[in-house]
Protein backbone atom coordinates (compact mmCIF):
# COMPACT_ATOMS: atom_id res chain seq x y z
CA UNK A 1 0.00 0.00 0.00
CA UNK A 2 1.35 3.47 -0.79
CA UNK A 3 -0.40 6.50 1.46
CA UNK A 4 -0.93 9.66 -1.01
CA UNK A 5 -1.52 12.84 0.93
CA UNK A 6 -2.01 15.95 -0.80
CA UNK A 7 -1.32 19.50 0.60
CA UNK A 8 -3.43 22.75 -0.39
CA UNK A 9 -0.63 24.74 -1.80
CA UNK A 10 -1.98 27.56 -4.88
CA UNK A 11 -4.16 25.17 -5.85
CA UNK A 12 -3.70 26.05 -9.72
CA UNK A 13 -4.39 22.23 -10.91
CA UNK A 14 -6.94 21.48 -8.12
CA UNK A 15 -9.81 20.43 -10.43
CA UNK A 16 -7.21 18.63 -12.65
CA UNK A 17 -5.57 16.61 -9.92
CA UNK A 18 -8.91 15.45 -8.60
CA UNK A 19 -9.95 14.12 -11.88
CA UNK A 20 -7.10 12.01 -12.33
CA UNK A 21 -7.74 10.51 -8.55
CA UNK A 22 -11.18 9.92 -9.36
CA UNK A 23 -10.39 8.02 -13.02
CA UNK A 24 -7.90 5.89 -11.31
CA UNK A 25 -10.13 5.54 -7.94
CA UNK A 26 -7.57 7.00 -5.85
CA UNK A 27 -8.08 8.08 -2.56
CA UNK A 28 -5.81 10.44 -0.56
CA UNK A 29 -5.51 11.90 2.41
CA UNK A 30 -5.94 16.21 2.18
CA UNK A 31 -3.94 18.41 4.81
CA UNK A 32 -6.13 21.45 5.00
CA UNK A 33 -4.99 25.04 5.46
CA UNK A 34 -6.30 28.79 4.47
CA UNK A 35 -3.52 29.31 1.79
CA UNK A 36 -4.07 31.81 -0.75
CA UNK A 37 -4.68 30.21 -4.01
CA UNK A 38 -4.78 31.19 -8.25
CA UNK A 39 -8.36 32.42 -7.91
CA UNK A 40 -7.70 35.57 -4.99
CA UNK A 41 -9.21 33.56 -2.36
CA UNK A 42 -7.94 31.12 0.35
CA UNK A 43 -8.63 27.74 -0.07
CA UNK A 44 -10.73 27.20 2.70
CA UNK A 45 -12.87 30.33 2.20
CA UNK A 46 -16.79 29.32 1.14
CA UNK A 47 -15.44 30.07 -2.42
CA UNK A 48 -13.66 26.32 -2.29
CA UNK A 49 -16.82 24.59 -0.22
CA UNK A 50 -17.99 22.55 -3.65
CA UNK A 51 -14.55 21.66 -4.28
CA UNK A 52 -13.89 20.33 -0.71
CA UNK A 53 -17.58 18.80 -0.73
CA UNK A 54 -16.95 16.77 -3.86
CA UNK A 55 -13.44 15.31 -2.26
CA UNK A 56 -15.21 14.31 0.62
CA UNK A 57 -17.90 12.99 -1.19
CA UNK A 58 -14.90 10.75 -3.49
CA UNK A 59 -14.13 9.09 0.00
CA UNK A 60 -10.65 11.29 0.45
CA UNK A 61 -10.24 12.15 4.03
CA UNK A 62 -9.11 15.28 6.15
CA UNK A 63 -6.51 16.50 8.38
CA UNK A 64 -4.65 19.74 9.59
CA UNK A 65 -2.22 21.69 7.71
CA UNK A 66 -2.23 24.70 10.48
CA UNK A 67 -4.09 27.55 9.53
CA UNK A 68 -2.13 30.06 8.63
CA UNK A 69 0.36 27.58 7.01
CA UNK A 70 3.88 29.30 9.43
CA UNK A 71 6.12 27.53 10.58
CA UNK A 72 7.33 26.45 13.40
CA UNK A 73 11.02 28.49 13.87
CA UNK A 74 12.59 27.36 17.64
CA UNK A 75 11.12 26.37 21.29
CA UNK A 76 11.81 29.43 23.24
CA UNK A 77 10.49 28.04 26.58
CA UNK A 78 8.69 25.14 27.90
CA UNK A 79 5.26 25.23 26.79
CA UNK A 80 6.25 27.52 23.84
CA UNK A 81 6.81 27.66 20.14
CA UNK A 82 7.82 30.18 17.86
CA UNK A 83 5.68 30.35 14.93
CA UNK A 84 6.65 33.07 11.98
CA UNK A 85 4.99 33.45 8.78
CA UNK A 86 6.56 32.77 5.04
CA UNK A 87 8.85 35.50 4.18
CA UNK A 88 9.62 35.87 7.94
CA UNK A 89 7.93 39.70 7.88
CA UNK A 90 5.51 38.33 11.34
CA UNK A 91 6.58 35.97 14.38
CA UNK A 92 4.86 34.92 16.93
CA UNK A 93 5.46 32.81 20.06
CA UNK A 94 2.16 30.18 20.68
CA UNK A 95 1.38 28.74 24.07
CA UNK A 96 -0.48 25.40 24.18
CA UNK A 97 -4.13 27.23 23.87
CA UNK A 98 -2.78 28.73 21.06
CA UNK A 99 -1.09 26.18 19.62
CA UNK A 100 -4.17 23.84 19.39
CA UNK A 101 -6.35 26.65 17.84
CA UNK A 102 -4.05 27.30 15.18
CA UNK A 103 -4.18 23.47 14.16
CA UNK A 104 -8.17 23.15 14.96
CA UNK A 105 -9.27 26.21 13.21
CA UNK A 106 -8.36 24.30 9.64
CA UNK A 107 -10.26 21.40 10.12
CA UNK A 108 -13.54 23.17 12.31
CA UNK A 109 -13.80 25.49 9.06
CA UNK A 110 -13.53 22.20 7.12
CA UNK A 111 -16.22 20.89 9.33
CA UNK A 112 -18.75 24.05 8.68
CA UNK A 113 -19.01 23.90 5.03
CA UNK A 114 -18.45 19.73 4.96
CA UNK A 115 -20.80 18.40 7.71
CA UNK A 116 -19.95 15.11 7.10
CA UNK A 117 -16.22 14.88 6.30
CA UNK A 118 -13.88 12.60 8.15
CA UNK A 119 -10.88 14.50 10.11
CA UNK A 120 -8.15 12.07 10.87
CA UNK A 121 -6.53 13.44 14.41
CA UNK A 122 -3.35 14.62 12.42
CA UNK A 123 -1.25 17.49 11.63
CA UNK A 124 1.08 18.67 9.26
CA UNK A 125 3.23 21.10 9.72
CA UNK A 126 4.20 23.39 6.62
CA UNK A 127 7.58 22.42 5.13
CA UNK A 128 7.42 19.50 7.52
CA UNK A 129 9.71 21.40 9.69
CA UNK A 130 8.57 20.88 13.58
CA UNK A 131 10.33 21.39 16.99
CA UNK A 132 10.31 19.27 20.09
CA UNK A 133 7.69 21.53 21.85
CA UNK A 134 5.47 21.29 18.71
CA UNK A 135 5.07 17.73 18.38
CA UNK A 136 4.53 17.44 22.07
CA UNK A 137 2.24 20.30 22.14
CA UNK A 138 0.32 19.02 19.51
CA UNK A 139 0.08 15.49 20.91
CA UNK A 140 -1.54 17.43 24.31
CA UNK A 141 -4.41 18.67 21.64
CA UNK A 142 -5.14 14.79 20.46
CA UNK A 143 -3.07 15.58 17.26
CA UNK A 144 -0.30 13.27 16.05
CA UNK A 145 2.20 14.70 13.72
CA UNK A 146 2.44 13.30 10.18
CA UNK A 147 5.14 13.86 8.03
CA UNK A 148 6.23 12.02 4.70
CA UNK A 149 8.83 9.38 3.84
CA UNK A 150 11.82 9.89 1.89
CA UNK A 151 10.76 8.71 -1.51
CA UNK A 152 7.73 10.19 -0.92
CA UNK A 153 8.84 13.49 -1.75
CA UNK A 154 8.44 13.45 -5.35
CA UNK A 155 9.24 17.22 -5.71
CA UNK A 156 6.38 18.83 -7.33
CA UNK A 157 7.10 21.76 -5.22
CA UNK A 158 10.71 21.99 -6.74
CA UNK A 159 11.87 24.67 -9.63
CA UNK A 160 10.46 22.97 -13.04
CA UNK A 161 13.50 24.12 -14.98
CA UNK A 162 16.34 22.05 -12.32
CA UNK A 163 13.88 19.12 -11.96
CA UNK A 164 11.97 18.57 -14.84
CA UNK A 165 8.66 16.70 -15.07
CA UNK A 166 10.30 13.71 -16.72
CA UNK A 167 13.14 13.34 -14.23
CA UNK A 168 11.03 13.49 -11.51
CA UNK A 169 8.15 10.81 -12.98
CA UNK A 170 10.83 8.34 -13.49
CA UNK A 171 12.06 8.69 -10.06
CA UNK A 172 8.63 8.78 -8.43
CA UNK A 173 7.62 5.76 -10.45
CA UNK A 174 11.25 3.85 -9.48
CA UNK A 175 11.66 4.87 -6.16
CA UNK A 176 7.99 4.37 -4.69
CA UNK A 177 7.74 1.58 -2.39
CA UNK A 178 4.87 -0.22 -0.20
CA UNK A 179 4.48 1.98 2.86
CA UNK A 180 5.50 5.31 1.37
CA UNK A 181 4.20 8.64 2.53
CA UNK A 182 4.43 10.51 -0.42
CA UNK A 183 3.15 14.29 -0.58
CA UNK A 184 2.11 16.55 -3.34
CA UNK A 185 -0.14 19.52 -3.50
CA UNK A 186 -3.17 21.30 -5.80
CA UNK A 187 -0.52 23.05 -7.18
CA UNK A 188 2.60 24.88 -6.61
CA UNK A 189 2.36 28.46 -7.62
CA UNK A 190 6.12 29.05 -8.34
CA UNK A 191 6.55 25.60 -10.67
CA UNK A 192 6.24 27.15 -14.11
CA UNK A 193 5.30 23.10 -15.72
CA UNK A 194 2.91 21.76 -13.28
CA UNK A 195 3.51 17.95 -11.78
CA UNK A 196 0.15 17.85 -13.29
CA UNK A 197 0.93 16.98 -16.30
CA UNK A 198 2.99 14.16 -15.46
CA UNK A 199 0.92 12.89 -12.22
CA UNK A 200 -1.40 10.38 -14.12
CA UNK A 201 1.80 9.04 -15.96
CA UNK A 202 3.25 8.57 -12.05
CA UNK A 203 -0.03 6.72 -10.93
CA UNK A 204 -0.13 4.87 -13.68
CA UNK A 205 3.20 3.53 -13.72
CA UNK A 206 3.05 2.77 -9.67
CA UNK A 207 -0.20 0.59 -10.08
CA UNK A 208 1.41 -1.23 -12.95
CA UNK A 209 3.88 -2.41 -10.36
CA UNK A 210 0.83 -3.83 -8.17
CA UNK A 211 0.70 -1.05 -5.52
CA UNK A 212 -2.24 0.16 -4.40
CA UNK A 213 -3.66 3.76 -2.78
CA UNK A 214 -4.79 4.38 0.30
CA UNK A 215 -5.76 6.69 2.72
CA UNK A 216 -3.84 7.32 5.99
CA UNK A 217 -4.82 5.38 9.10
CA UNK A 218 -6.36 7.21 12.02
CA UNK A 219 -3.05 6.67 14.22
CA UNK A 220 -0.77 7.84 11.64
CA UNK A 221 2.60 5.97 10.70
CA UNK A 222 6.02 6.75 11.30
Amino acid sequence: MVYLTIDTGWGREAERIAAILRRRGIRATLFVADEPSFNGTTTLSDAWAPFWRARAAEGHVFASHTWRHWYFRGDPAPGRVRYVSRGGRQAEVLDQEALCAELRRPTERLREMVPDAVILPLWRAPGGITTPNALAMAEACGLRHQGWTANGFWGDELDSAAHPNATLAERAIRRTRPGEVVVIHWGVRSRQVPFAEVLDHVLEGIQARGLCFDVLPAGGLP
